[in-house]
């Protein structure tokens, strides 16, 4: 005999069906991954019927601002748009050596555009996002099940090897080199370029990403190697007359892990060119140019950054004037015009900017400072900040800074004395 159905499971039902039908179409929850290298984010909710995950920046303070973030979304439908929901963290950090007590402004971890991939290796840059108070909305369409998201393009270890492989098979002129074990055991990879002849050309040492949360920086170093090791008359012109080095890591570390970097404990990354530094990647780089600076031969170093939100030209940090010689100076006059002529696109150079006692307590452990006063009277020590925070923030962007300051140097090099 039929029985009517329990009315106490009517209720029970139509809420089901509710909520069936107020979800999208997509089947599957979404998974929120940060387990690879340089991810890193605190997931506070996900809204799975809504399809936005709420979050800040992941990361140990100690190691470094938590600005930096970036995560993995599995179980997105094709055409569904996923919402990110980020705030700023609300760790104390670091500044000038210290405990400050606060968290870090907000700004520094919600760049204007988010940066987003549907394979790991491509990357864009989403729509601007929106602000609310405190916190800023970013969306992207999904075009398959899985996404990733960050801060900026993602530049870790596995682009390193590609980078240096890719110049090997490009040029018989790029030979990689190991420049020192990290503390945490990790190599700092670089790529040393020439065609000379002989062993007494100047030499030209860039190096990116003491902050390892400035990833455009490793991007321009990337730009400036696809440069090098190509068939640009300018380049093979560099390739012969000089011997260039290009550390596109130098805190492996901290990219690795998905941490700031900056004003990590015990020391900031760029506050270490010290007599005894912290950093067994700074002791190396230290060793090497005294090395050449004792040969005579330091002629350029170049130390790649991304700088603060708002400022959205790319420009030089140096040394005032008084503290470097007259040949110094007149060089590095000769590199900031050239340089002002050459990146116009689409990026302009703007006014560069000087370090000093005003600057930081510790502005004589920055690399650029060590270096002047380490090299040799003609070296050029110089630091570019190129914008992470502007429509053209995003890989071709940076790659093409990186091909313009190989083109710069080319010319300064190339210049009459």
């Amino acid at each position: 005999m039929n029985s009517l159905p329990n009315r106490s499971l009517v209720p029970c039902f139509l809420f089901a069906i509710a909520v069936i039908l107020t979800r999208p179409c997509s089947s599957a929850d979404l998974q929120i991954n940060t387990d690879f290298e340089g991810g890193s984010a605190r997931v506070e909710s996900v809204d799975q019927a809504n399809r936005i995950v709420h979050f800040v920046p992941g990361g140990d303070a100690e190691r470094g601002w938590p600005c930096w973030w970036a995560l993995r979304i599995d179980g997105a439908e094709q055409g569904e748009i996923i919402t990110l929901d980020l705030g700023g963290s609300d760790v104390p950090v670091r500044n000038n050596g210290k405990n400050t007590g606060v968290p870090l402004a907000a700004v520094w971890a919600m760049p204007g555009r988010a940066a987003y991939s549907t394979d790991g290796e491509t990357w864009l840059q989403t729509d601007p996002g929106h602000r609310e108070g405190s916190r800023i909305h970013y969306q992207v369409t999904a075009t398959g099940s899985t996404l990733w998201l960050a801060w900026g393009p993602l530049f870790t270890q596995r682009h390193v090897d590609a980078l240096l492989a890719d110049a090997q098979k490009t040029s018989p002129a790029a030979t990689s080199f190991e420049l020192a074990r990290t503390r945490d055991g990790y190599v700092v990879r670089g790529l040393r370029i020439t065609e000379a002849s002989s062993g007494d050309v100047p030499v030209v040492w860039i190096q990116a990403r003491q902050h390892a949360w400035e990833s455009g920086s490793s991007w321009v170093a990337r730009g400036l190697v696809e440069w090098l090791t190509g068939g640009d008359e300018d380049a093979q012109w560099l390739r012969r007359h000089a011997e260039v080095f290009v550390v596109p890591i130098m805190d492996v570390d901290n990219v690795i892990t998905g941490n700031g970097g900056k004003e990590a404990n015990p020391r900031d990354h760029n506050r270490d060119w010290s007599d005894q530094p912290t950093y067994p990647e700074v002791a190396a780089a230290q060793s090497r140019l005294l090395e050449f600076a004792k040969a005579g031969r330091l002629a350029l170093f170049i130390d790649l950054h991304n700088p603060a939100a708002n400022d959205l030209q790319p420009f030089f940090f140096m040394v005032p004037d008084e503290f470097i010689g007259e040949t110094a100076r007149e060089n590095r006059n000769a590199f900031l015009r050239i340089a002002t002529a050459r990146i116009n696109d689409p990026f302009t150079l703007n006014q560069p900017r000087t370090t000093g006692p005003r600057y930081h307590p510790l502005w004589r452990q920055i690399s650029d400072a060590w270096v002047n006063e380490h090299g040799n009277p003609h070296t050029v020590a110089v630091c570019l900040e190129t914008s992470w925070n502007t429509p053209f923030s995003n890989t071709p962007g940076y790659r093409k800074v990186g091909k313009q300051l190989g083109q710069t140097i080319a010319e300064y090099m190339r210049r009459p004395e």
